[in-house]
């Protein structure tokens, strides 16, 4: 391999332009294309518009043979892209969800695997340094865990119309909610064994429902649940619920994010994480609490577009020091399980029972 990563970037929405920024900062990787089918028609940032663009896929990939590619297009085509880069030769970041059916996931992780490919997936919580604090806390809590989260995005104008094209492939309760069932597995470290979800369908002639919401039971008695919804009706009260109790206390993300201000959909505020409060079950003799609770922030909290890099730092890292991503390729699978079993459950209205 050349001494910096070839990368092809496929999809230039508002993650693909994200990770193509991080590719042009980074010094371990080289930029040899970018790929999105309404290219011609798009307004690229400045520091983008120097690198080749193609509208298809295919000819890209035949055009500049990467060592890496990236792929930021709709769900609908995530696990086709992956599998045809893989199988030329190429490493591939993947934004979640890793595919839109298990069997397709289970088909790129395999191919990740018999073609010795790294394949990062793109969950940004992952590499977010309050969040993993976050997670830590929540496992001194003890067991079971009761963790709540909900992500609801009032949009209009050009967010409304992402979460339109979206909907066409994908709907909020699997496309967001595989970030939040991550979370709980991580939190847990057990099994999902029940799931049952329930949706509604707000806006008239939508493709799927724009509105979900999930419970999860795990094996060790853990339950979360998960709420999410797309578009201009969409409410913004508790719309960023981030939430864990269990029998030690409970940990929550709290803070300015609370408060939308009308910006549901701005992915800025969806990466903050403004504080972590953390409350102590203990009572003393009279019945009062032992301590208070305890606030911890970072001097310095990651944005976006800092969290994007540090995803494609992580992704570089992967490829230069043949990190085994066994196990983080398995919870993108199991975590899209999750979630569309929740819909598979909203549709037939029973429970859904999760293979062992």
């Amino acid at each position: 391999m050349a001494e910096r990563v070839r990368i092809f970037v496929v999809g230039l929405g508002r993650m693909g332009a994200a990770h193509a920024i991080a590719y042009h900062r980074n010094p371990g990787f080289e930029i040899v294309g970018l790929m999105s089918r309404a290219i011609d028609r798009s307004s690229l940032p400045f520091a983008l518009q120097h690198y080749p663009t193609f509208t298809d896929f295919r000819q890209g990939m035949d055009a500049t043979r990467p060592d890496a590619v990236s792929i930021n297009s709709y769900p609908d085509t995530h696990a086709a892209y992956a599998i045809a880069a893989m199988e030329a030769g190429a490493h591939v970041f993947l934004e979640k969800p890793i595919a839109t059916t298990v069997a397709d996931a289970e088909r790129v992780v395999a191919t990740a695997v018999r073609t010795r490919r790294k394949l990062v997936l793109g969950y940004i919580l992952r590499v977010h340094p309050l969040w993993t604090r976050f997670i830590e806390l929540g496992r001194t809590l003890g067991k079971p865990l009761v963790m709540r989260f909900s992500l609801n995005q009032q949009s209009s104008g050009e967010s409304w119309q992402v979460h339109r094209n979206l909907l066409g492939s994908i709907g909020p309760l699997a496309d967001v909610g595989v970030h939040y069932v991550d979370v709980m597995c991580q939190l847990t470290g057990a099994r999902p064994v029940r799931v049952h979800g329930i949706g509604a369908t707000l806006w008239p002639g939508a493709p799927r429902d724009n509105y979900g919401h999930l419970h999860v039971t795990f094996d060790d008695g853990s339950i979360g649940w998960f709420e999410s919804g797309w578009g201009p009706m969409i409410s913004e009260t508790a719309f960023f619920v981030r939430d864990i109790a269990g029998p030690g206390g409970s940990v929550s993300i709290v803070g300015a994010s609370e408060d939308s201000g009308g910006r549901g959909a701005d992915v800025e505020l969806h990466a903050g994480t403004d504080r972590i409060r953390v409350h102590h079950a203990a009572l003393d003799g009279n019945g009062a609490f032992v301590r208070p609770d305890d606030f911890l922030t970072l001097p310095e909290e990651p944005g976006f577009q800092e969290l994007c890099e540090r995803e494609q730092a992580l992704f570089l890292k992967a490829i230069v020091e043949d990190i085994d991503l066994t196990a983080s390729m398995a919870a993108a699978v199991d975590s899209l399980r999750v979630v569309l079993a929740a819909e598979a459950s909203a549709a037939s209205c029973e429970v859904v029972t999760l293979p062992a």
